[in-house]
């Protein structure tokens, strides 16, 4: 009984530490400690007071001890006792090539404190369930860093929370910038052999702990959110060290709906439904992403629609490269007309290329173009407009049926291969979507009702080539 009590006020007290740092550090856990694996499983027990293995242990603790006469690799070792996310940093910072800070990488800090914060919590319950005594206080002598002591000496050895998080850090900075792994992961190693040197751990507290560091960052690996903060801090660092080529870079693009929560997304050609019959290459996701400068102008555009009844369905908008690469292959591959009878009846699919419905270079792909139309809220369906999105032939034309420029409808559809029009009323739901979108800073296409850019284009000579996913 007396253990167990020992164990869960142990327990208890470290956790409440981890509380209060994630607290003062606004850090977001990408895992609670139940969903965490339990060291106490996964590792070895430390070694019994006899044996080889404690024999090992104090050997390494006299090489520890031998070490200190080096004033080069104490000096090391003493900044590396010091328990800050900003000190680890800054000593890896050297073998990762970059200063690692709040200010100057944000994207890698947060991936970096949230990270370790979270496996931070795995090694609460192995250091209370052992309660093992630390090697200054089985030998009763003062530890290099004096000033440690008195937190340390009541705190299980096993395993070491330094190396762990020192390790762990390593591994998660060599995933960065993997070029550097082998001096990255070398310091990592140091940084726990520095706890031998100052007599706060055993070696094979040290050994433990690099072990719970994988398997922490394993677990890591399984959070979408873990995952999604990676990729942030890789493209910040390709961006800072030049190796982030500008058309790679989406730091200047922002989700749609989050500038504009209200928007309906139906992302054509994330799905099937489109002319290709297939889900297009670069669409990792149902999203819709746009420059900042566009996405602020079509909010002013959604503002304005919904004094009138309206909100705004999004068919397409940022397009990479390579989506449109997969238009030009399907379009040279003239024997796949599995979608013609829907978006292109009347067109021969050689003549796709010659009459520009495909081309080797998008609007889209420089982030401020837009594919949508308007939802009406009352019926709650989406707006009349006379024909579907992606549809080849003269119907789509801004000026079938009417004069755009004037708003006026006039019938006139001679235009049409087999004769069809559209409605007055078509004609003008048409109007409305595209006299907002005029008011408020884009320009049209002439062949396309739904086809807008942003006049100002904050890149109009830059094809992008980052996938479509959620910002």
């Amino acid at each position: 009984m007396k253990r167990i009590f020992i164990v869960f006020f142990a327990v208890i007290m470290l956790f409440g530490k981890l509380c209060t740092m994630a607290q003062n550090d606004n850090i977001t856990l990408y895992f609670d400690t139940k969903e965490l694996p339990n060291l106490i499983y996964c590792l070895p027990a430390p070694p019994d007071t006899i044996g080889e293995d404690f024999a090992h242990d104090i050997m390494r603790y006299m090489w520890g001890k031998t070490q200190r006469s080096d004033a080069a690799r104490t000096a090391i070792a003493v900044r590396d006792a010091v328990w800050s996310f900003d000190a680890l940093l800054a000593e890896l910072s050297v073998p990762f090539g970059l200063k690692i800070s709040k200010t100057s990488t944000p994207e890698i800090y947060k991936l970096m404190v949230n990270s370790l914060a979270t496996i931070d919590q795995m090694r609460v319950e192995p250091k209370a369930y052992y309660m093992r005594k630390r090697p200054f206080v089985r030998f009763q002598e003062h530890m290099y860093t004096v000033y440690e002591e008195d937190e340390l000496k009541n705190e299980g050895s096993y395993p070491s929370g330094h190396s762990q998080r020192g390790y762990s850090a390593a591994l998660l900075l060599s995933e960065i910038n993997p070029a550097n792994a082998n001096i990255i992961m070398a310091r990592g190693y140091m940084y726990g052999e520095s706890r031998v040197i100052v007599g706060a751990h055993w070696q094979s507290d040290v050994d433990a702990s690099r072990l719970g560091g994988a398997i922490g960052l394993a677990r890591l690996h399984t959070s979408p959110e873990f995952l999604a903060q990676l990729a942030k801090a890789q493209d910040e660092f390709k961006r800072l060290t030049g190796a982030l080529s500008p058309t790679e870079d989406a730091s200047q693009f922002v989700n749609i709906t989050d500038v504009i929560p209200d928007a309906i997304l139906e992302i054509r050609y994330f799905c099937t439904y489109n002319f290709v019959g297939t889900r297009v290459d670069g669409y990792l996701e149902p999203t819709a992403l746009l420059t900042k400068q566009a996405a602020d102008a079509l909010k002013a555009v959604s503002d304005d629609l919904k004094e009138q009844g309206y909100r705004l369905k999004i068919y397409d908008a940022y397009r990479p490269q390579c989506a449109v690469d997969h238009f030009v292959r399907w379009a040279a591959n003239i024997t796949d007309t599995m979608m013609k009878p829907y978006f292109y009846p009347d067109l021969d699919k050689s003549v796709l290329f010659d009459q520009e419905y495909i081309m080797e270079k998008s609007g889209h792909t420089r982030g401020s173009t837009i594919d949508l139309t308007l939802f009406d809220m009352t019926t709650e369906k989406e707006v009349d407009m006379g024909g579907t999105f992606d549809w080849f032939g003269p119907e789509s034309h801004p000026d079938f049926c009417g004069n755009p420029e004037t708003g006026e409808y006039t019938g006139d559809n001679s235009a049409s291969p087999t004769g069809r029009s559209i409605t007055k009323e078509q004609f003008n739901n048409r109007m409305i979507l595209r006299n907002a979108m005029l008011r408020h800073g884009f320009k049209t296409l002439d062949s396309e009702w739904w086809h807008f850019t942003l006049n100002n284009e904050p890149f109009p000579n830059t094809y992008f080539t980052f996938p479509i996913k959620k910002l």
